[in-house]
Protein backbone atom coordinates (compact mmCIF):
# COMPACT_ATOMS: atom_id res chain seq x y z
CA UNK A 1 0.00 0.00 0.00
CA UNK A 2 0.97 3.62 -1.02
CA UNK A 3 2.00 5.96 1.95
CA UNK A 4 0.52 9.27 1.98
CA UNK A 5 2.40 10.94 4.56
CA UNK A 6 6.18 9.58 5.34
CA UNK A 7 8.08 10.94 8.57
CA UNK A 8 11.55 10.57 9.31
CA UNK A 9 13.88 11.63 12.08
CA UNK A 10 11.34 14.48 11.86
CA UNK A 11 11.23 17.38 14.39
CA UNK A 12 8.96 20.72 14.42
CA UNK A 13 8.74 23.67 16.54
CA UNK A 14 7.72 27.43 15.89
CA UNK A 15 11.53 28.00 16.89
CA UNK A 16 14.77 26.16 16.65
CA UNK A 17 15.49 26.26 20.43
CA UNK A 18 11.73 24.95 20.99
CA UNK A 19 11.21 21.40 19.61
CA UNK A 20 7.64 20.05 20.17
CA UNK A 21 7.90 17.12 18.13
CA UNK A 22 11.19 15.69 18.49
CA UNK A 23 12.82 12.63 15.75
CA UNK A 24 9.62 11.00 14.86
CA UNK A 25 8.98 7.88 12.22
CA UNK A 26 5.94 7.03 11.36
CA UNK A 27 4.00 6.29 7.99
CA UNK A 28 0.64 6.76 7.39
CA UNK A 29 -1.10 4.33 4.23
CA UNK A 30 -3.04 5.96 1.74
CA UNK A 31 -7.11 5.31 2.14
CA UNK A 32 -6.82 4.63 6.39
CA UNK A 33 -8.19 6.60 8.78
CA UNK A 34 -6.26 8.17 11.54
CA UNK A 35 -6.28 9.29 14.97
CA UNK A 36 -3.77 11.42 16.77
CA UNK A 37 -4.28 11.84 20.46
CA UNK A 38 -2.17 13.96 23.16
CA UNK A 39 -2.71 16.19 25.92
CA UNK A 40 -2.98 19.44 25.28
CA UNK A 41 0.20 21.32 24.01
CA UNK A 42 1.56 17.72 22.88
CA UNK A 43 1.81 18.52 19.70
CA UNK A 44 -0.91 17.67 18.26
CA UNK A 45 -1.48 20.55 16.17
CA UNK A 46 1.53 21.36 15.60
CA UNK A 47 2.09 17.79 13.32
CA UNK A 48 -1.22 18.19 11.30
CA UNK A 49 0.06 22.21 10.72
CA UNK A 50 2.76 20.69 9.23
CA UNK A 51 0.86 18.42 7.03
CA UNK A 52 0.09 21.12 4.95
CA UNK A 53 2.94 23.23 5.41
CA UNK A 54 1.63 26.01 8.10
CA UNK A 55 4.82 24.80 9.91
CA UNK A 56 7.93 23.95 8.48
CA UNK A 57 10.39 21.46 8.92
CA UNK A 58 13.18 21.78 11.50
CA UNK A 59 15.16 18.66 10.87
CA UNK A 60 14.66 15.12 9.62
CA UNK A 61 12.48 14.57 6.34
CA UNK A 62 8.46 14.63 5.61
CA UNK A 63 6.66 13.73 2.17
CA UNK A 64 3.38 14.33 1.78
CA UNK A 65 1.47 12.69 -1.16
CA UNK A 66 5.12 12.73 -2.82
CA UNK A 67 5.75 15.66 -1.97
CA UNK A 68 8.81 16.75 -0.34
CA UNK A 69 7.81 19.15 2.63
CA UNK A 70 11.57 20.23 3.22
CA UNK A 71 11.89 23.65 2.03
CA UNK A 72 8.77 23.54 -0.06
CA UNK A 73 8.39 26.44 -2.41
CA UNK A 74 4.96 28.22 -2.95
CA UNK A 75 3.89 26.51 -6.13
CA UNK A 76 4.58 23.06 -4.97
CA UNK A 77 2.47 23.75 -1.94
CA UNK A 78 -0.36 25.01 -3.46
CA UNK A 79 -0.46 22.25 -5.69
CA UNK A 80 -0.84 20.18 -3.10
CA UNK A 81 -3.32 22.07 -1.18
CA UNK A 82 -5.32 21.50 -4.10
CA UNK A 83 -5.90 18.01 -3.21
CA UNK A 84 -6.28 18.61 0.93
CA UNK A 85 -9.24 19.31 2.68
CA UNK A 86 -8.61 21.08 6.04
CA UNK A 87 -11.23 21.24 8.66
CA UNK A 88 -10.41 23.84 11.76
CA UNK A 89 -11.94 23.83 15.32
CA UNK A 90 -12.14 27.39 14.89
CA UNK A 91 -14.06 26.99 11.40
CA UNK A 92 -12.48 29.25 9.79
CA UNK A 93 -15.17 30.27 7.22
CA UNK A 94 -14.74 33.61 5.36
CA UNK A 95 -17.59 35.95 7.00
CA UNK A 96 -18.65 38.06 4.04
CA UNK A 97 -19.11 35.72 1.89
CA UNK A 98 -22.76 33.38 2.27
CA UNK A 99 -22.45 29.50 3.19
CA UNK A 100 -23.04 28.70 -0.26
CA UNK A 101 -20.34 30.53 -1.47
CA UNK A 102 -17.62 29.25 1.06
CA UNK A 103 -18.14 25.63 -0.03
CA UNK A 104 -18.03 26.56 -3.36
CA UNK A 105 -14.43 28.12 -2.18
CA UNK A 106 -11.85 25.12 -3.06
CA UNK A 107 -13.78 24.25 -6.25
CA UNK A 108 -13.10 27.68 -7.89
CA UNK A 109 -9.74 27.48 -6.53
CA UNK A 110 -9.45 24.03 -8.77
CA UNK A 111 -10.93 25.53 -12.17
CA UNK A 112 -14.54 23.73 -11.63
CA UNK A 113 -16.99 25.21 -13.58
CA UNK A 114 -19.34 27.41 -12.21
CA UNK A 115 -22.93 24.80 -13.12
CA UNK A 116 -20.26 21.70 -11.97
CA UNK A 117 -19.27 23.84 -8.62
CA UNK A 118 -23.40 24.94 -7.59
CA UNK A 119 -24.79 21.09 -8.29
CA UNK A 120 -21.36 19.62 -5.56
CA UNK A 121 -22.49 22.59 -3.47
CA UNK A 122 -25.88 21.39 -3.36
CA UNK A 123 -25.11 18.02 -2.90
CA UNK A 124 -23.26 18.86 -0.07
CA UNK A 125 -25.06 21.11 2.13
CA UNK A 126 -27.89 18.48 1.50
CA UNK A 127 -25.36 15.75 3.33
CA UNK A 128 -25.09 18.12 5.83
CA UNK A 129 -28.47 19.43 6.55
CA UNK A 130 -28.10 23.09 5.61
CA UNK A 131 -29.48 23.27 1.95
CA UNK A 132 -31.81 25.60 3.80
CA UNK A 133 -29.25 27.56 4.80
CA UNK A 134 -26.92 28.02 1.67
CA UNK A 135 -27.65 32.11 1.61
CA UNK A 136 -27.36 32.51 5.24
CA UNK A 137 -23.34 34.38 6.75
CA UNK A 138 -21.64 31.91 8.89
CA UNK A 139 -22.52 34.87 12.16
CA UNK A 140 -25.98 33.70 11.35
CA UNK A 141 -25.33 29.99 12.35
CA UNK A 142 -24.66 28.29 15.09
CA UNK A 143 -21.45 26.82 15.99
CA UNK A 144 -22.41 23.44 15.22
CA UNK A 145 -23.84 24.39 11.51
CA UNK A 146 -20.65 26.51 10.59
CA UNK A 147 -18.42 23.09 11.42
CA UNK A 148 -21.10 21.45 9.14
CA UNK A 149 -20.58 23.94 6.59
CA UNK A 150 -16.47 23.72 7.26
CA UNK A 151 -16.75 20.26 6.15
CA UNK A 152 -18.88 20.35 3.50
CA UNK A 153 -16.33 22.74 2.00
CA UNK A 154 -12.92 20.42 3.16
CA UNK A 155 -15.19 17.55 0.82
CA UNK A 156 -15.89 19.70 -1.86
CA UNK A 157 -12.90 19.64 -4.28
CA UNK A 158 -12.68 15.62 -3.15
CA UNK A 159 -9.51 15.77 -1.80
CA UNK A 160 -7.04 12.61 -1.36
CA UNK A 161 -6.25 13.62 1.81
CA UNK A 162 -8.82 15.17 4.86
CA UNK A 163 -6.95 16.69 8.11
CA UNK A 164 -9.26 17.83 10.65
CA UNK A 165 -8.13 19.77 13.80
CA UNK A 166 -10.95 18.68 16.86
CA UNK A 167 -13.49 18.80 14.16
CA UNK A 168 -16.23 18.11 16.91
CA UNK A 169 -14.62 19.56 20.03
CA UNK A 170 -17.39 22.13 20.90
CA UNK A 171 -19.86 20.91 18.97
CA UNK A 172 -23.62 19.11 20.01
CA UNK A 173 -24.20 15.88 19.79
CA UNK A 174 -26.27 16.04 16.57
CA UNK A 175 -23.19 17.75 14.74
CA UNK A 176 -20.91 15.59 15.86
CA UNK A 177 -22.94 12.88 14.38
CA UNK A 178 -22.91 14.46 11.62
CA UNK A 179 -19.33 15.14 10.89
CA UNK A 180 -18.40 11.44 12.29
CA UNK A 181 -21.05 10.54 9.16
CA UNK A 182 -19.11 12.40 6.90
CA UNK A 183 -15.28 11.62 7.76
CA UNK A 184 -16.18 8.05 7.83
CA UNK A 185 -18.22 8.18 4.40
CA UNK A 186 -15.10 9.96 2.70
CA UNK A 187 -12.58 7.30 4.13
CA UNK A 188 -15.10 4.36 2.92
CA UNK A 189 -16.59 5.33 0.14
CA UNK A 190 -14.21 7.95 -1.32
CA UNK A 191 -10.78 6.40 -0.38
CA UNK A 192 -9.57 9.43 1.19
CA UNK A 193 -7.35 9.53 3.76
CA UNK A 194 -8.68 11.18 6.76
CA UNK A 195 -6.17 12.13 9.87
CA UNK A 196 -7.60 13.54 12.79
CA UNK A 197 -6.63 15.01 16.22
CA UNK A 198 -8.46 14.95 18.62
CA UNK A 199 -8.67 14.39 22.67
CA UNK A 200 -10.93 11.68 22.65
CA UNK A 201 -11.70 8.85 20.05
CA UNK A 202 -15.71 8.17 19.84
CA UNK A 203 -16.56 5.04 21.55
CA UNK A 204 -18.68 3.93 18.85
CA UNK A 205 -16.61 4.57 15.84
CA UNK A 206 -17.41 1.80 13.10
CA UNK A 207 -14.47 2.47 10.46
CA UNK A 208 -11.29 0.60 10.87
CA UNK A 209 -8.46 2.65 11.84
CA UNK A 210 -4.83 3.28 13.56
CA UNK A 211 -4.21 5.43 16.45
CA UNK A 212 -1.03 7.65 17.48
CA UNK A 213 -0.25 9.31 20.28
CA UNK A 214 2.08 11.96 21.29
CA UNK A 215 3.50 11.98 24.62
CA UNK A 216 6.79 14.18 25.48
CA UNK A 217 7.63 14.86 21.99
CA UNK A 218 7.45 11.51 20.45
CA UNK A 219 4.98 9.54 18.75
CA UNK A 220 3.52 5.96 18.80
CA UNK A 221 1.52 3.51 17.88
CA UNK A 222 -1.42 2.72 20.28
CA UNK A 223 -2.15 -1.38 19.46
Amino acid sequence: MDKIILAENLSLGYTRHETIISKAAFAIDSGSFIFITGASGSGKSTLLKSFFGALPVLSGSLTVGGVDMNGIGSKKLNFLRRHIGIVFQDYKLVKEWTIEKNVMLPLLINGYARDVSELQVEKLLGHVKLSHQRGKYPVELSGGEQQRVAMARALSHNPILILADEPTGNLDEYSSKVIWGLLEGANTQLDATVVVVTHHIPETFGTPYKHYHIEHGDIYEVS
